[in-house]
This record gives C-alpha cells, structure tokens and sequence, in this order.
C-alpha cells in the first residue's frame, strides 16, 4: 500500500446514479481509479429495463451514459452481483471508497384487502417484463379484458399503454419477441387507472398524458363526475406549467362526445377514487372496490363512505418503488433507502461509516428526475472528496490529494483476479459493446430499432462471443 497510487473507489449499480457519479468523480482533481460493478449482464439500470419500449425519447439517455462509458476512464466488471460474489468486506480490500448505487426496483406495497390474489401485480414487475428483464419469467398471464391500474403517475400510464396499445404498433421498438407474443394474445378491452386524489394533484408529466391521446385505435374517457377541483388545486394549477398543461389536456377529453369514441381498446381515466379491496373469488380478482373522494379545499381528500365495485380480472399497481437492503450496510425499512446522511453512509448511532457511500434512488428514495440524480451525485462525490484529503467544504484549499488510500490491495488486477477464482463470469464495457452491437443488428435486420436478448445466459454468451 503506498500513498502514491491512485484513489481506488467502487461504484455499486451502473444505472444513471452509478454512472454520473463515476463520471463526476472523474472530473476531480483527485488521482482516481473508479470500477463500475452491475448486478446484471448489461448497464445502464432502470434507462434500459424500466422505460416502456415505445419512449425512445427517454431511452435516448442511454446515449449519454454510453459516453461515459466509452471513455475508458471508468472500468466497468457486470454480471458480478453484490451480496453474493462479494461482499463489503471484500470491496474494502481492493478499494479506499465504495459508492452504492443500486437504485430501487420492487414495487411498494398497498395493503389493502385482496391485493395478493391471483391477478394482482405490481407495475415494476410488469415493467421489467415487457423491458425484457434477464430476472423475470419469459410469460406473463395476460388473461383479463377488463384491468384496473392503481396510481396517479408516469408508470402507471406506461402500464395502461402497454396493457391497451395493439401489439402490431410496438413492432417498431426494441420490444422482445416473448413479449410481443405475449400481448398479442391479450384479450384486453378496457383499461381502468384510478387516482386518489383530483385531477390537478396528478403526477402524470404533460407529454406523457398527451401521448395517451395519440395511441392509435385507443380511446381515452375521463368523466365529467370525476372532474373536480378546489382552492388548492385552482394554486396548484397557477403555480406550475406543468400542473396547467395537465389540466388543460383532461379537460379537452373530458369534452369528448362517447358518439365520438368508436375504438376497439379504451383507457378509462377515474379521479377521486382511492381502491380499498381487491375482490376475489376462488383466489382469483374478479373486481375492484374504490371509495369516492372528496377534496378538502387544500388539495388534499378524504373518504365519503360511498363505494364503487369494478368488475376487472387483473389489478396493476403503480403505486411507487421501493429500496432493497444490502447486505452489511445499514438500512432504513420505513423509507426503503440506505441509512445515510447527504450520500454518508451512517450506523444505527448516526456516525458515518468511513469510506461508505450511496447516491440515487436507494440514497433518496424513488423520487425525482435525471437532473436529482446528477445533484445527489454531486453532493456524495463532494463528501467523498473532503473526507479522502481533509479539505472542508468551505475551503478552497484541495486538501491532501494523496490522502484516504486505505485499501491494501490496491493494484486494479487483483480484484479481478479475486473474481475469476470465485468463477465469476465478468462482462467487461467492450464485451458488453459486442452485445450491444448483436441487439441492433437483430433490430436492423428486422426493421426496428433494436431486439433485446433477454436470458441471462445467452447474453453472456454473445457477449463473450461464445456459441
């Protein structure tokens, strides 16, 4: 061990806050040597299995991480899974920092009554289905022609979409071919989304719910007895363009003719409605029950005793995601995050874990755009950077930037090395490079933008060029 090598920190999960935070540490003025490790064959985390095929647009963030990674100044080892392959003791061997950031991937949960009936799903389950997840079953039981929707945000419209939209218009995505099977057999008719709350306290962005309008031969119906505002939803609506653009976009359906809405699929959008039950029958969702609403004049509800039964065969909720503990680092189980303070890791005590870090969604929570997620990088890496050269955060004085090398293995090949003797099978960023380049050939030489391979194995093996 000698103070002259470079700074060795690891990154755990190579989703955007992995990989933003490996590129914002880049950029310092440290002497670093940053590894990217990712639980799955592929990086890039929730931007390539938790954004519905048919949004380009939001996919298209993957380009900017491809740069990152391009550079070759962040090395990245994937198919190495935390917990299992190694643990924090062993990280700390071979790295003076650890960075976690493995983002947040289960559904919340809704207790309610029925919500573990057959049929009832959460909505990141069903996400990383149709993204072609390697951990998610090649099936999904698509058997309802009435569905309920749980959830007044962007996933539970990307649910409703993808559960309504015809297949055939999907043709031109990446979606896999298990997948696209999968929907072509659906006999879904209608498709019911239920927010609690008015339609100003929605969550939905303003080009999400305009694409809803454009699905072809797909209605959408929101009823006028639904449509209600009060004092503080008319601010809400005048403090944020956003809010007005929502609003404006509802209204302009809400004024549809039904003579008018002749489609073959429609999605039924229901506000004031917060679900209480999942009825079932012989184990199995045969209906939803909601209690209507009403707004308190701030913008909030509360229940009015009056209940509704929707006869549905499935339930999706899109009710938030939630944060999953890691092995020998401290966790909140009310907040799903790790324990941490401004991206510090902290003990039970409240006292920082040294070395340890987190940033992203299992640092803050699910909440909040790519933008939040470039500023919690920052702040972790900042704190990073003090704690290693003993600069305070009001200084301009850099600090020893020789400082903070702790590990005693600090050679990069012996992590490495410790890896191929556990028989950990590592993608590297040109292995990865090669499947990626496979996944678009397939896509060109079918017309689409790309086809995901999507089990495990086989994508380790064309990444690998094996078979």
């Amino acid at each position: 061990m000698t103070s002259t090598r470079s700074l060795r920190v690891a990154i755990v999960g190579a989703g955007p806050a992995g990989i933003y935070a490996a590129d914002i540490l880049s950029k310092t003025d440290l002497d670093v040597s940053i590894d990217l490790f990712e639980r799955l064959p592929a990086p890039f985390g929730l931007v390539r299995y938790g954004v519905a095929p048919d949004h380009p647009r939001i996919k298209a963030i993957i380009n900017a991480l491809h740069k990152v990674l391009s550079k070759g100044d962040v090395r990245l080892l994937a198919n190495v899974n935390y917990g299992v392959d190694l643990k924090l003791e062993d990280l700390r061997q071979y790295y003076d920092a650890v960075i976690f950031s493995t983002g947040a991937i289960k559904d919340a949960a809704l207790p309610i009554p029925g919500i573990d009936l057959d049929g009832s799903y959460g909505a990141a389950d069903f996400v990383s289905w149709f993204d072609g997840h390697p951990d998610v079953p090649r099936t999904w039981p698509l058997e309802a022609k009435e569905v309920a929707v749980l959830g007044a945000g962007n996933v539970a419209l990307d649910v409703a979409r993808i559960l309504a939209k015809h297949p055939k218009d999907l043709l031109v995505t990446e979606i896999p071919a298990n997948v696209q099977a999968g929907l072509e057999a659906s006999p879904v008719t209608d498709v019911h989304v239920f927010a609690r709350r008015g339609p100003a306290q929605v969550k939905f962005s303003p080009l999400e719910l305009r694409e809803l309008g454009h699905v072809p031969d797909v209605d959408i119906v929101v009823y006028p007895e639904d449509y209600d505002f009060d004092e503080g939803s008319m601010a809400a609506i005048e403090a944020t363009n956003q809010t007005k653009q929502v609003v404006k976009t509802l209204t302009d359906w809400t004024l549809v003719e039904p003579s008018q809405q002749t489609a073959s699929r429609r999605i039924h959008l229901h506000f004031l409605h917060s679900p209480v039950e999942v009825l079932g029958e012989d184990g199995k969702v045969v209906g939803l029950r909601t209690e209507r609403t009403a707004l308190q004049g701030d913008g909030t509800v509360k229940g009015t005793g009056e209940h509704h039964d929707w006869p549905v065969q499935a339930v999706y909720r899109a009710v938030g995601y939630f944060g999953s503990p890691l092995p020998e680092i401290p966790f909140d189980d009310l907040k799903g995050v790790i324990s941490n303070r401004e991206g510090r890791v902290v003990d039970l005590d409240g006292e920082h874990l040294p070395g340890v870090y987190t940033t992203g969604w299992i640092k803050r929570g699910p909440v909040g755009l790519i933008g939040h997620t470039k500023s919690d990088a920052s702040e972790t890496v900042r704190h990073l950077v003090e704690d290693v050269t003993g600069a305070s955060a009001d200084s301009d004085e850099p600090g020893d930037l020789t400082g903070g090398r702790t590990a005693p293995h600090g050679d990069p090949q012996q992590i490495v090395d410790f890896l191929a003797e556990r028989g950990v099978d590592v993608v590297t960023w040109d292995e990865f490079s090669v499947l990626d380049a496979h996944e678009i050939g397939l896509g060109e030489a079918a017309g689409r933008e790309r086809i995901k391979v999507v089990p495990r194995d086989e994508m380790i093996d064309v990444a690998k060029g094996r078979g």
